[in-house]
């Protein structure tokens, strides 16, 4: 605990350019991910016990991700943001090559029906956390040098829609959709920021609408997942347990909560309680109230990132910024509405405070990298 406060001190006191970083931004990440800690601890005592003999497994594993997710949050917000334009393409090519690991044999983990992790030295890694922040570094770079020529097919839209093309397919084949909706998401933002045509993104997003009409029609396990979005009853002992269960343990919350540590439906009801149900399990100890100051957060995290993107000095920043804040609050919502059954399931976790390593790692050196563009 007392390198938790020393790293918060670091990051509030450095500077950059004789200026500090956004202090507001800095100390609602460090709010949502003490308040994640709390709640990851208590989510999983049960399965972890029940899976380990160790109350505190997810938890204590979730400290040894967290502590390299401090010291890249460290290291990039204290980095010049634009160094990282002279590595563009190998960011490109770093992420292609990330989103290959998991078809190499002896490499790849499935998990479900997603083949999105890969085991090294007996530690699990999803490459497609990190193909998010390397992917938006060349898109911000890339974006810069087009200029006015990203209006133009053959030196603007036409490369761009190939890249983008390359890492959907990439996706596709996982399958990842929850990912490949956020790199999406990000993708079409920072193009339209960068100066691309509105009638391009409109164009692309009716592709994508038709290509996932094509999909959920080819993969029965995606079509059930829209069947449950209108009907959460629809099947509850298998295809829509996960969101019966979320909505019992969301409804069961009620106003103020059953109190901390007295979930029910984490006793082996709710799956994947650490991971993407654990919002399930914060409205059920900790009720409505503390589920909507937890989203105020998040939107106050998309403010102060587009209060940062609004005044960066280049276009460089400015895309990162826009990218880096579409990422973050397009995943909480993502996995908040498939919590509460207004968006499908997608299996993403909730940025900052669900378990695992690749995204808080991912998640935290991105925000370094937008506390280091606050700093100019």
């Amino acid at each position: 605990m007392r390198n938790f406060f020393y790293f918060l001190k670091k990051t509030l006191t450095s500077k950059s350019g004789g200026r500090k970083g956004d202090r507001i931004l800095i100390m609602i990440i460090w709010i949502i991910l003490a308040f994640g800690l709390v709640m990851l601890s208590s989510a999983t005592t049960a399965v972890a016990y029940s899976r380990f003999q160790n109350s505190f497994y997810y938890f204590n594993h979730q400290l040894f991700g967290l502590g390299l997710g401090l010291i890249a949050f460290l290291f990039f917000s204290n980095i010049d943001y634009h160094l990282w334009k002279k590595y563009a393409f190998i960011f490109l090519f770093s992420s292609i090559i990330l989103l290959l690991l998991v078809f190499i044999p002896g490499l790849s983990a499935t998990y479900g029906k997603a083949r999105s992790w890969i085991n090294i030295f007996g530690f699990s890694l999803q490459p497609s956390e990190f193909v998010k922040i390397s992917f938006l570094l060349y898109l911000a770079a890339w974006l810069e040098t087009r200029g006015k020529k990203l209006h133009d097919f053959a030196h603007g839209f036409g490369p761009f829609l190939a890249i983008l093309g390359v890492i959907v397919f990439l996706l596709l084949l996982q399958p990842d959709v929850g990912t490949l909706f956020i790199i999406a998401a990000i993708s079409l933002t920072v193009y339209f920021v960068g100066g691309g045509k509105t009638s391009h993104i409109i164009m692309i997003v009716l592709v994508g609408m038709l290509g996932m009409l094509l999909m959920v029609n080819l993969r029965s396990y995606q079509m059930d997942r829209f069947r449950c979005l209108v009907d959460p009853q629809f099947d509850i002992q298998n295809t829509c347990y996960q969101t019966h269960q979320s909505l019992i343990a969301i409804g069961s919350g009620g106003f103020w909560g059953r109190g901390l540590g007295n979930s029910r439906q984490k006793f082996m009801y709710l799956p994947e309680v650490g991971g993407d149900s654990i919002f399930a399990v914060i409205a059920e100890e900790m009720g409505l109230v503390f589920g909507i100051i937890l989203i105020g957060l998040y939107f106050v995290f998309f403010y102060r990132g587009y209060i940062i993107a609004r005044n960066a000095p280049d276009v460089f920043g400015r895309i990162m910024a826009i990218g880096i804040v579409t990422w973050i609050i397009t995943q909480a919502t993502l996995n908040i509405g498939g919590m509460i059954n207004i968006l499908p399931m997608t299996g993403v976790p909730l940025p900052f405070i669900s378990y695992g390593g690749s995204a808080i790692m991912s998640a935290l050196a991105a925000s370094g990298i937008l506390v280091n563009i606050s700093k100019y």
